[in-house]
């Protein structure tokens, strides 16, 4: 088995899954986590893009997903956001997010990093794009993985 495959169990991963429709739940945005052995010889937010593309995370309708990459053996993320986002978000929007992630990651709680960072840009995506009644499930919300 891979580091991918042992990254999470099949219980972490549902429980993520839980967490990505509660964040979507109250927001127009669309969040995805995507994991990966590596980014091999790419930069990450290089390859956190190409990703974000692969996935047609950029054919929402208001332009609002939200992409967690990890790069498992690189031991290294980035929370990746579409324009529709950061045309009206401060420079540090994604600042509590990567906090929320990276306090739980460094002590090797990867399933509830990846929640508290869903739930968290959940919240912050609430505030510049609300749930309304022609909200719609645009993208898929398991795990995807390369």
């Amino acid at each position: 088995m891979s580091k991918v495959e042992d990254f999470l169990s099949k219980k972490d991963e549902e429980e993520i899954i839980e967490a990505i429709r509660k964040a979507e739940s109250h927001t127009s945005g669309e969040v995805r986590v995507h994991l990966e052995k590596t980014t091999g010889e790419k930069d990450i937010f290089d390859r956190a893009m190409e990703v974000f593309h692969m996935l047609k995370m950029d054919n929402t309708k208001h332009d609002n997903g939200v992409l967690i990459y990890v790069a498992v053996e690189d031991h290294n993320f980035v929370i990746y956001g579409d324009k529709g986002i950061n045309d009206v978000v401060p420079d540090d929007f994604w600042e509590s997010t990567k906090d929320a992630i990276v306090e739980k990651f460094k002590k090797g709680e990867f399933k509830q990093g990846l929640v508290n960072g869903i739930l968290t840009a959940g919240q912050q995506l609430k505030k510049h794009f609300p749930w309304s009644e022609d909200t719609r499930d645009e993208l898929s919300n398991e795990i995807s993985k390369g």
